[in-house]
């Protein structure tokens, strides 16, 4: 009797934007191994094609690497053609691309500044979720991922407009939710704090005092996203849709 079980997403089509580096790359790469085929988007598409050669020597699957911009709804349509014209279909959809620029003072934000995040943060992921859940809605369905942030239900001083896109993508996830099932599932995942590429310019001195306030008292690992990934692009979350999951150590901001 045979112990081989069969790979979570096996034969699955996944895309993945913000794919290149941090939680999108861990993603990717879990999805691959799972039996997933991936397109992998980014700004940087020198980075997504790096990736697809590393998904492809490591799991056999085939990967696309897509160069796009996720606040530029051209970008956006293009994307979705190029994933449909190579692969045919999209089962799971991981809106992950993200940015919040730093600022010294909210008085000093520019409507540039404030467009720019709320393009990318939500405009993107509107325009990429209402093109493909609805394909999804009408073919075999399928399941879609927003990656939203502990900052949307506690925001602070320094990220006001990032938590306040993420916040409308928390309301977005559970409208999509509505408008696409009963056959596409959409959900959201509310990293906390994460070691990715960023951290590297943090203070880490005073990060680790703040997490002290966490639960789990540090900061997590890009691959503690996979379980949570895995969970709401798979089968085992199929009664799961318009949910938020927290994926945090137990996040409360400090008190200062």
């Amino acid at each position: 009797m045979s112990d081989a079980r069969t790979p979570i997403l096996e034969g699955r089509v996944a895309l993945v934007t913000g794919g290149s580096r941090g939680l999108g790359r861990a993603t990717v790469l879990a999805f691959a191994r799972e039996g997933a085929d991936v397109v992998i988007a980014s700004r940087n598409e020198e980075s997504c094609a790096e990736l697809a050669e590393v998904v492809r020597a490591e799991t056999g699957r085939r990967a696309l690497p897509v160069g796009a911009h996720m606040g530029r709804w051209a970008d956006v349509d293009a994307l979705v053609e190029r994933a449909y014209a190579e692969f045919g279909r999209v089962d799971v959809l991981v809106n992950n691309a993200g940015m919040s620029p730093l600022y010294d003072d909210v008085a000093d934000v520019t409507e540039e500044l404030w467009r720019k995040v709320v393009d990318v943060n939500l405009g993107g992921p509107f325009r990429l979720t209402a093109a493909i859940g609805r394909r999804m809605a009408d073919g075999d369905g399928g399941s879609i991922i927003n990656v939203s942030s502990v900052a949307a239900q506690h925001p602070l001083p320094d990220v006001i407009p990032y938590a306040a896109a993420k916040a409308g993508l928390n309301a977005m996830t559970e409208g999509f939710a509505r408008a696409f099932g009963p056959s596409v599932r959409v959900n959201a995942i509310l990293p906390g704090t994460f070691l990715t590429d960023v951290s590297q310019h943090w203070d880490m001195e005073a990060f680790e005092r703040d997490a002290q306030s966490f639960a789990l008292r540090r900061a997590g690992e890009p691959e503690e996203i996979v379980g949570a990934m895995l969970y709401l692009a798979g089968d085992a979350g199929s009664y799961t849709t318009g949910a938020l999951l927290r994926v945090d150590g137990g996040y409360l901001p400090a008190l200062r």
